[in-house]
């Protein structure tokens, strides 16, 4: 199983040369299993190259599924190449009672004056999908689902391929309980050795108390949900639009120190809108 991330930046597109090694495109997981089935997950900002490069390769059948729609995980959806292109096939999945209607809600970000193309003038073939049962599979990949405490709801993703694991979790507020979330341990429960988890950590402990409610988590309570569920290697997700490649170099560095501690000590990094893993 391979994961591209081609966007981890939070909230809204950022760019300047204070951002080039993390990169500014908004959320956008990609995952390919070993039978080459492609998966993409969010349609930020980061989703413009990552249909630029299935384009290249001439990729034409995806399973596109979605984190929640708030804004910066949908920006980039009318700018997927791949949507303009008869001969591509996409299912687009979701649970409405986590997400919402996604086709309706991709209909009315498109509509004018806000778009000049319509959801329904697209030319690939869009089969929607409700999936609001136990699991889904998608080949080989079996994929897991779980509520995110976050406003408006979302769903966090666990998927597994021959014995390894990715668990994503972006947008988790852990220090909060929102409508429809999970407790701590249920989100440990989830997570269990997984081989790498993506967790939001947008905020640094001192940042968090006037950011409550918001929606995201600081850096500290992503390193206790690693170390408590027993995963490899922790990978701090959706990065705050104001902070630099210099203060996120710092935040992985006191996140790195926190999970010194005593006890399981997972790999701690920071995703860019480059990083690839394969598992």
């Amino acid at each position: 199983m391979k994961v591209r991330c081609w966007g981890a930046r939070g909230s809204i597109p950022v760019s300047g040369p204070e951002y080039d090694r993390y990169g500014g495109d908004t959320p956008c997981l990609e995952i390919r299993g070993a039978d080459g089935q492609v998966l993409v997950v969010d349609a930020g900002s980061g989703i413009r190259r990552l249909g630029n490069q299935l384009q290249r390769e001439g990729v034409k059948r995806l399973t596109l599924l979605f984190t929640h729609s708030h804004w910066d995980h949908i920006i980039g959806f009318p700018f997927f190449k791949p949507l303009y292109d008869p001969s591509v096939h996409i299912t687009l999945g979701g649970c409405p009672a986590f997400q919402g209607e996604m086709t309706k809600v991709l209909g009315l970000a498109m509509r004018g004056p806000l778009f000049p193309v319509t959801f329904d003038q697209l030319a690939a073939r869009i089969e929607p999908f409700s999936w609001c049962e136990e699991e889904y599979r998608l080949g080989g990949v079996r994929i897991t689902r779980i509520a995110l405490s976050h406003p408006n709801m979302g769903a966090g993703y666990r998927f597994e391929e021959n014995g390894r694991s990715v668990v994503f979790l972006t947008d988790n507020e852990l220090s909060h309980h929102h409508h429809g979330g999970r407790s701590f341990e249920e989100y440990v429960a989830f997570c269990q050795g997984a081989d790498l988890l993506i967790h939001d950590a947008e905020y640094l402990p001192e940042e968090y108390p006037d950011k409550k409610g918001w929606g995201h988590s600081h850096y500290e309570d992503a390193a206790r949900l690693a170390k408590e569920a027993g995963v490899k290697a922790l990978g701090l997700y959706h990065h705050n639009q104001d902070r630099t490649d210099e203060g996120m170099d710092r935040l992985v560095e006191r996140c790195r120190v926190f999970l010194a501690s005593p006890g399981h000590v997972p790999e701690c990094l920071a995703l860019t809108q480059s990083s690839e893993f394969e598992l």
